[in-house]
Parts: structure tokens; C-alpha cells; sequence
């Protein structure tokens, strides 16, 4: 995990639903579109959030998204991606 991770699964809980544009704008990280489009599917594998439509357009955090911001989930425990799934 890295901090823009965590910034994405707040912004999921705070806003409900959202996309990797909606996102890039709302982080305070200076992410771009690419970037935080890149860590969804990171956090998709591990399976923090979802996506809501075939094409990754929008993403919604799952359960165990909210347990790891509720500090009852160690994120090493997740399903870690190779750079040929993500």
C-alpha cells in the first residue's frame, strides 16, 4: 500500500462510487489520471475496492477496503498482483 491507496480508499468511503478522473481531482496528492487509474486496479486485485462497470470505469470499496481503513485489516495479508495481472 502507499499513501495514495489510502487516499483512494477515503475518498470511495467519503464520496460512495467513483471514477480515476473524479478521484485524480479530489486527491491532494497530485496523482494523475493514469496514475490513480493504475493503483485501482492494484487495489481491485487486492481486493479493497471493485469496479462497477466491465471497462474499470467506476470503482466502489468492498468490505475489506473498510476494514483495512477501520484499522482491522493488515493489507499484507491481501492477494499481492504480478506486474503481468495488473
Amino acid at each position: 500500500m502507499v499513501p495514495l491507496d489510502e487516499r483512494i480508499l477515503e475518498i470511495l468511503k467519503a464520496e460512495g462510487w467513483s471514477s480515476p478522473r473524479y478521484i485524480a481531482q479530489k486527491v491532494s496528492l497530485r496523482a494523475s489520471v493514469g496514475r490513480v487509474r493504475e493503483r485501482c486496479k492494484m487495489l481491485t486485485y487486492a481486493q479493497m475496492i471493485e469496479p462497477l462497470t466491465p471497462q474499470f470505469q467506476n470503482y466502489d470499496i468492498t468490505g475489506y477496503g473498510l476494514r483495512y481503513l477501520q484499522g482491522r485489516l493488515d493489507a499484507s495479508n491481501q492477494p499481492r498482483p504480478s506486474a503481468k495481472k495488473v
